[in-house]
């Protein structure tokens, strides 16, 4: 059987008597980028908080590079929407505290992070405080910090959805030049079309609440990928089939389109 980075197994979750989640499994295999897509409300968010082990759920287990580790943390790097940087740790600091949690020595820990910064372009900022950042430069803390964990699996929880249009979509491209080098195995959950075909190897489609698999979709764009995909008719013929499952019954669909 094949090892994935991460196997969710008919997984199923209830909050006072109401499903959130029905069945759901979903793989992510190693060094694949996969996307989330669902409405708003959908359990995207409760399904990251039981990879992560903070939930269990009522049926189902959860996988990671082959161990079972249903309601055990600790086994996933997490870039939170926000970026959650401790704001009495330098940006240096920040960083490094990812590492010597997995037990990087410190020295060690400090010269790897600072190769880091200088090369997404913060090296001047190794030494400052976070609140003088940009959201955008402290997002790509958040993401070198995450990259830098030694878990296997990175879960990036709607990470740009706090960003202005223009600097999401810098940021998308920058994530993508990092990601191409590393192929880190990702789960990201995004309320973006555009974002998931953009940056995600194959997308898996969720159902309204009780959340359930609707589709998974592979996205057949080669890598390297930039902006100019969003003006081919290929990435907008499936921008708008995807845009049609997401559809409720209303006739409106939550796309959280930048």
């Amino acid at each position: 059987m094949t090892e994935h980075a991460l196997d969710i197994r008919s997984v199923s979750k209830q909050f006072d008597g109401m499903p959130v989640l029905d069945n759901v499994s979903i793989t992510v295999s190693e060094g694949e980028f996969v996307a989330l897509l669902g409405p708003s409300g959908s359990g995207k968010s409760t399904l990251f908080q039981m990879i992560g082990g903070i939930m269990r759920p009522e049926a189902g287990d959860i996988m990671v590079s082959g161990r079972q580790v249903t309601g055990e943390r600790g086994n996933i790097a997490y870039m939170p929407q926000q970026a959650s940087l401790l704001p009495w740790r330098t940006v240096a600091a920040n960083v490094e505290l990812a590492l010597e949690i997995g037990g990087v020595p410190k020295a060690a820990a400090r010269k790897e992070t600072r190769q880091w910064l200088a090369r997404v372009g913060l090296g001047e900022y190794a030494d400052a405080y976070p609140h003088v950042l940009s959201g955008g430069m402290q997002q790509r803390v958040s993401f070198i910090r995450a990259l830098l964990s030694p878990q296997p699996l990175m879960c990036l929880d709607e990470p740009f959805g706090a960003l202005d249009a223009l600097t999401r979509m810098q940021m998308q491209q920058w994530l993508l030049s990092i990601w191409e080098e590393n192929r880190r195995s990702v789960l990201l959950v995004t309320h973006s079309i555009e974002e998931a075909l953009l940056l995600s190897d194959r997308i898996v489609v969720l159902s309204a609440k009780p959340a359930s698999v609707l589709r998974e979709i592979p996205v057949p764009f080669d890598r390297p990928r930039d902006e100019r995909l969003w003006s081919t008719p290929l990435f907008n013929e499936m921008k708008e089939q995807i845009y049609e499952l997401l559809k409720p019954a209303n006739g409106t669909a939550d796309t959280g389109r930048a």
